[in-house]
């Protein structure tokens, strides 16, 4: 790149703190004046006078760098000042508040306008070039990267500020946990410290500041002064990080590539977002006796974020542009219960909606449960699926075209080529993340203004939801249900009396149980071997190569109580809601991943019953296995997928609404930090998208 450049014999350079952020132009050109009178003297003298300002010198000698041409400054000194003074080192300067260096060269933008530019544009805030030869200043110079009003650079400057302190997320740092700085990468958090400091020639005025400590590869250690915290964010990615060595270029070269792929993420996205900016279809009717009939017989109390999320569905539907909204929420924290409502709005406008599950016996349960809470209203329900007969799918696909069903829950199948609506309105996704992209996209072909609902159990987390809500629609739905307890879960080593006394407990209170086993070739053999444990207790098997119709006999057999024990493999991962079994047991836990895990112990615990969840594991056990088995023990608390940083749970949760090839550029930079360069890449496209550039594209596509 190609900068012409002036050279000039002296430079300032202002701290990024909220003093020098706030001054105005005038400030600083009344400043600018006063140090080029006195320009051989130290910056800290001339300003220092002004005390009615700072009472002290020491602030301006924090909190300056004056530089001359001929000077001598130690270079790594140099190098640290800025970063202390809230710089961020980048590959190559563009924006206020940046630095960057190659070799001896180290390019600056200042804050504040350069001492001797008041013969250009006095206004404008320029870059500026100072090449080093050892620990001399060689030369100083203006380069032609400039922002032509001061207020202007500010207000970059402050948003990317803000952006910074949004993203970093310290909470529950831990020695021992991976931490990113902005300027530096990924290193290991050591604790804090505190390191007395001299400030100027006065003794007496030394400070003690604290410190985060980092450690890098080969022992280098990094000490990040309190109060730069927007600097640091906590690493998570699916991998374990690269640690690179201090003061290499690797950093940065990886940083710049995936803000380029951030850039182009946020270009796509807001080209989606204004594509449905476009569509529209009549509004919704409002709220009405049926409405609050259906919200009378819901057998719980609504949580806040539920009551939230219904109002946030409510106005999307009376919108006359259609509704792209995805819900997310712990199992069993009352999602299914908005969509039906969502469905009963778009029914009662004449439209009809559609459900769509990964699973038959999914499919099946919501069947049932619809059934049953919209027994006393005048609303034909149907299921789609296998489970019924050929003549049975036919009749089915028939009357939904000529629109004398109502609403329909299924699966796949629901997508087959013989599958058309009188009027499709809505369609909600249920556990969407085992839904591809394709298969999505092909209801919205059928109808361009399509409502979508999507139901995830999979967290998002908070930065990236931060990093979407001005684009996509999200509701959060954290809070548990009045009454829900926390699963009390134990980590121990596979034992016969554990088991036989696990499932005694429960039994004895009337309840049922879960006994996990994930190998579909020996379950029978484990399921003679609990008998003969338990010669009293009813035992069923599930798994996922029975035929569907047995499958879902025994699961209708387990729900109405005629089998006390389950033994299943994961098919009882998705969506199973049976309030009365209350104790889970893991054969060994640790063929299942983090997330998976998680997933499972969510399936018992769904009622105000104190739940239990025994995850077993043989004598031997792996440091990865072992780190899996804490996390989830640290991740007891109800809603905690949303507080603890459950690492692949994060990751899948982001790949899902971002696409699986950005998982790639996450684990090199971290969550956090990605998620913060996608906010500021889609700030900048958002305000590059003036209403003059949708009005074009309507008419593109008019």
């Amino acid at each position: 790149m190609n900068l012409s450049r002036e050279a000039i014999d002296g430079a300032l350079i202002v701290s990024i703190t909220p003093y020098f952020l706030e001054k105005g132009n005038f400030w600083f050109k009344q400043n600018l004046k006063k140090i080029l009178e006195t320009r051989k003297n130290s910056i800290t003298r001339a300003l220092a006078k002004r005390r009615d300002e700072r009472s002290s010198s020491s602030f301006f000698e924090n909190n300056t760098l004056y530089l001359e041409k001929n000077q001598s400054y130690n270079f790594s000194q140099f190098l640290r000042k800025l970063d202390e003074m809230g710089y961020e080192r980048v590959w190559q300067v563009s924006e206020p508040g940046e630095f960057s260096q190659r070799g001896g060269v180290v390019d600056v933008f200042p804050i504040n306008p350069v001492l001797e530019q008041a013969h250009r544009e006095a206004d404008s805030n320029y870059a500026i070039r100072i090449e080093f030869f050892g620990n001399r200043i060689e030369s100083i110079e203006l380069l032609d990267i400039k922002i032509k009003s001061i207020e202007k650079a500010k207000e970059i400057l402050k948003k990317k500020l803000k952006s910074q302190k949004l993203f970093s997320d310290l909470k529950g740092l831990k020695p021992g946990d991976y931490l990113v700085h902005l300027d530096h990468g990924v290193g290991v958090y050591r604790g804090s410290t505190s390191r007395a400091t001299a400030n100027g020639e006065d003794e007496r005025s030394s400070l003690t500041t604290n410190y985060y400590t980092l450690e890098y590869a080969a022992g280098d250690k990094l000490y990040v002064p309190v109060g730069l915290e927007r600097k640091l964010s906590q690493y998570i990615g699916f991998v374990e990080p690269k640690i690179s060595r201090l003061g290499s270029s690797l950093w940065q070269r990886v940083k710049r590539r995936v803000k380029e792929e951030t850039e182009k993420l946020a270009k796509e996205l807001l080209e989606t977002y204004a594509k449905r900016e476009i569509a529209t279809r009549p509004p919704y009717l409002p709220e009405d006796e049926i409405d609050f009939q259906l919200a009378s017989g819901f057998p719980y109390e609504e949580t806040p974020d539920q009551i939230q999320t219904l109002e946030e569905i409510k106005k999307d539907l009376e919108k006359s542009e259609p509704m792209d909204r995805i819900v997310c929420g712990d199992v069993g924290f009352g999602k299914t219960e908005v969509a039906l409502r969502a469905a009963i709005k778009v029914i009662k406008s004449g439209y009809q909606p559609a459900m769509i599950c990964p699973t038959t016996i999914l499919a099946n349960q919501h069947f049932q449960n619809f059934k049953e809470r919209l027994k006393n209203l005048p609303i034909k329900i149907a299921l789609l699926s296998r489970l019924q007969s050929k003549k049975e799918q036919r009749e089915i696909v028939n009357r939904l075209k000529e629109g004398k069903i109502d609403i329909v829950i299924g699966t796949h199948r629901i997508l087959s080529k013989d599958v058309e609506f009188k009027n499709l309105g809505l369609l909600v996704i249920d556990d969407e993340q085992r839904f591809g992209v394709r298969q999505k996209e092909k209801f919205k072909k059928v109808r361009a203004s399509l409502d979508v609902l999507s139901l995830s159990a999979t967290p998002i987390p908070r930065t990236l939801y931060m990093a979407l809500s001005s684009l996509k629609n999200i509701s959060l739905i954290q809070t548990p249900p009045a009454g829900r307890l926390p699963v009390k879960t134990f980590i121990l080593p596979f034992s016969e009396k554990i088991i036989k006394k696990a499932i005694e407990v429960e039994i004895a209170r009337n309840g049922q149980v879960y006994f996990l086993y994930n190998r579909v070739e020996t379950i029978e053999a484990v399921k003679k071997f609990l008998e003969k444990l338990l010669p009293k207790v009813k035992f069923g098997v599930a798994h996922g190569r029975l035929k569907e119709k047995e499958l879902v006999k025994v699961m209708e057999e387990f729900q109405n109580r005629k089998i006390d024990v389950l033994v299943a493999t994961t098919i009882i991962e998705n969506g199973l809601d049976l309030p009365n079994v209350n104790t889970l047991i893991v054969a060994d836990s640790t063929r299942l991943g983090l997330s998976q895990a998680y997933q499972i112990r969510g399936r018992i615990g769904r009622s105000d019953i104190q739940a239990f969840a025994y995850f077993l594991y043989p004598q031997k056990l792996s440091p990865l296995a072992k780190l899996r088995l804490k996390t989830l023990k640290e991740a007891e608390e109800l809603g905690s997928g949303y507080k603890i940083a459950l690492k692949d749970l994060e990751i899948r949760g982001a790949g899902n609404i971002l696409g699986k090839e950005q998982s790639g550029n996450i684990n090199k930079v971290g969550l956090n930090l990605y998620c913060q360069m996608l906010s500021e890449a889609i700030a900048v496209q958002r305000a590059s998208l003036a209403p003059s550039g949708r009005e074009k594209m309507k008419r593109s596509q008019a």
